[in-house]
């Protein structure tokens, strides 16, 4: 039983890649372990770990000129093991689970845990299919261990979902969440699609449509002053796309007084402009919310919808 205890108290220390001592770790977990149980919830938490920084690295840009598939990889394998080290230091999760766990101490249901954790360590899948598997396997667990942990667990994973987003899209969205709301109930539109959208058109905010003396329009959704419009105007550069090709002009642009009357208008707009009917027909997909937009005219890009459907579906899932 000592070198039992050794092999799983190492295990954290080791190169985050080395999966060869999984087999020790459930073979102690068989055995009841109170080491290999606290070795395998700080595991599983430098998994948690590591998606968030997965997360971030695919929310920032990655096209510059010291970026190839070779630094990525180590990247990828800096990231591994910086997160081994972070959950060696524990951030409360793996504590979490030991404390679920421990109550029945169900050495089955700890080596049921152990197989998710070798599987999901090689590194395959999606940020999403990670997670969906590390909570399958963790609710399996618990079910075997009959302890009564599951919205313990949910909460745990919704915020380890909520962390892994990059800070200024955290940011966009606790700003303007509310306002999605609002105009979420007026068009049946989900709000995460409207604040996808106001993402891509304004740059996360940081390419907001603004006047020539630098006067703030609120406008998130690019919409442009028509001849019906009434309300304020600026004027401002855009890229349009004609035969697929990018071209530079000039166009006027409706104003608003605060983001909260943009997101009013543009749910007026979708609602009472009869080429959007399809759109809202599919608002519970958001590739079909996306492919519906670029199909009714509302941009001229010709990857609209691909990007709008990246942005909700990746950087704001959760």
């Amino acid at each position: 039983m000592a070198s039992q205890t050794s092999t799983t108290n190492d295990l954290s220390s080791k190169f985050s890649l080395d999966v060869r001592d999984m087999g020790s770790l459930k073979q102690s977990a068989r055995a009841g372990s109170p080491e290999a149980l606290k070795t395998a919830a700080t595991q599983f938490e430098a998994m948690f770990v590591n998606m968030m920084l997965k997360s971030m690295r695919e929310a920032t840009p990655q096209d510059g000129m010291m970026d190839s598939q070779q630094s990525k990889m180590f990247t990828t394998m800096l990231d591994q093991q910086t997160s081994q080290n972070i959950a060696k230091k524990g951030i409360g999760l793996a504590d979490m689970l030991v404390r679920q766990l421990s109550a029945k101490n169900d050495a089955a249901a700890l080596a049921i845990g152990s197989e998710g954790i070798g599987s999901a360590a090689n590194g395959d899948g999606s940020f999403n299919g990670a997670a969906s598997l590390m909570d399958a396997k963790l609710q399996r667990a618990i079910a075997a261990a009959g302890g009564n942990a599951a919205a313990t667990t949910t909460t745990a994973t919704d915020s380890a979902n909520k962390g892994s987003q990059a800070p200024h899209v955290r940011s966009f969205q606790d700003k303007l969440a509310a306002h999605a709301e609002e105009a979420s109930k007026a068009t049946g539109i989900p709000a995460k699609f409207m604040l996808g959208q106001a993402a891509l058109e304004s740059g996360w905010g940081r390419r907001e449509i603004k006047g020539r003396d630098g006067s703030n329009s609120h406008n998130l959704f690019g919409i442009k002053a028509t001849g019906d419009w009434k309300g304020k105007v600026v004027e401002a550069t855009t890229t349009e796309y004609v035969n697929g090709k990018a071209q530079t002009k000039v166009e006027r642009f409706r104003a608003y007084d605060s983001y909260a009357d943009s997101f009013k208008d543009y749910a007026k707009l979708l609602a009472s402009n009869p080429r959007y009917e399809k759109v809202l027909a599919s608002a519970g997909d958001a590739a079909s919310f996306a492919q519906g937009l670029q199909k009714a005219g509302y941009a001229t890009d010709p990857h609209y919808a691909t990007k709008l459907t990246s942005i909700i579906k990746r950087s704001l899932a959760g």
